[in-house]
């Protein structure tokens, strides 16, 4: 079969080989994600024409301002993962605290917990500029059977089985990753079918684009600073391109498929940063790996922190390889003329 021909639903099949220590249920899994993005995307394109745009009123555990469109989305991955029983806990941005899932037996048999942001780029909706989903998919550490845990969730991204991300822009697509590669697959409306749009997706080993919000530039450390000014400055390969969308889903799309790298830096307002390890860094990390690319805190790489907590926060620079590692060069340089 083309590849411009083979669905989402046929690759996953194809793959099920891939899925270590599964029997079916990642694959489950991955089709009710499929499921629950087809239904965010019908909303998403009508936000302009229904009441699902414009603030819900109520903050979430970050205390940012909840969307509606985020609570709906948040609402629709839960259920949609929750009423096929085939994982054991959901832990979501947009709530305080994971959630145990229990089947229709009052047992717990499921082997994956699944951790997502459900509306990545909320603040971008009102506005008509593209918005995402991150995802990530581990295998639960404590005795199936039981309730699950907070060290279910609590696990460095090295554990990953599986990570994604859908954008929902000018078209809506699904790209993943279980640890052969990365994927994307693009959903054809007309028929609620993705199909196989970008296969075995890489970074470039350098780029040009880098992705950060520049208005917080005074509140940088020092090296994210001197890197930036790196990469303005007039030389045979630079000044590189500002490109920044506020989407982390989106910024890392448009950066792996056209080279770059995307800069979330700690800062006097964030002092650990403001990206969260566990719905968005860890997942995305994983997706660059795959794709070639690298993903770090400045220091060290990124899916080898052990979390501490279930909304943990980290500074984040992912993307082409070589870019990632200048950025380090530059930050490590600034904290030895420090000491």
């Amino acid at each position: 079969m083309e590849e411009s021909n083979k669905t989402l639903g046929e690759f996953i099949i194809e793959n099920q080989k891939d899925f270590q220590y599964s029997s079916g249920e990642l694959s489950r899994i991955f089709n009710s994600i499929r499921l629950a993005a087809k239904v965010v995307s019908y909303k998403v394109n009508k936000a302009g024409l229904v009441d699902i745009i414009g603030s819900a009123g109520d903050k979430n555990i970050q205390g940012e301002d909840q969307q509606k469109l985020d609570v709906y989305a948040n609402e629709t991955f839960i259920q949609t993962l929750i009423n096929r029983e085939i994982v054991c806990g959901i832990a979501s941005e947009e709530n305080d605290d994971f959630i145990t899932v229990e089947g229709s037996d009052k047992s717990n048999n499921n082997k994956y917990v699944v951790l997502m942001d459900p509306l990545d780029g909320s603040s971008n909706i009102d506005v008509n500029v593209s918005v995402g989903t991150i995802f990530s998919v581990y295998r639960r550490i404590s005795p199936i059977g039981t309730p699950v845990t907070l060290e279910d969730f609590l696990q460095p991204g090295i554990n990953q089985v599986a990570a994604g991300y859908v954008i929902y822009g000018t078209s809506t697509m699904i790209v993943y990753t279980t640890g052969h590669g990365v994927n994307g697959f693009t959903l054809n409306p007309a028929i609620g079918t993705f199909y196989l749009s970008h296969p075995n997706m890489k970074f470039p080993v350098d780029g040009s684009i880098y992705s950060v919000n520049e208005g917080n530039y005074v509140h940088f450390p020092q090296g994210v600073k001197d890197y930036i000014k790196y990469c303005q400055l007039e030389e045979e390969d630079r000044p590189y391109t500002s490109r920044y969308i506020g989407s982390l889903a989106s910024d890392m799309h448009r950066n792996m498929i056209k080279g770059g790298i995307y800069l979330y830096p700690t800062s006097s307002g964030a002092a650990k940063g403001k990206l969260r390890l566990l719905y968005e860094c860890n997942p995305m990390a994983f997706i660059a790996e795959q794709a070639g690319g690298k993903a770090s805190d400045g220091v060290s790489r990124i899916m080898e922190i052990l979390p501490a907590e279930l909304h943990e926060r980290t500074p984040f620079f992912c993307g082409s390889a070589n870019m990632v590692e200048k950025v380090e060069e530059f930050i490590n340089n600034a904290q030895s003329n420090n000491r």
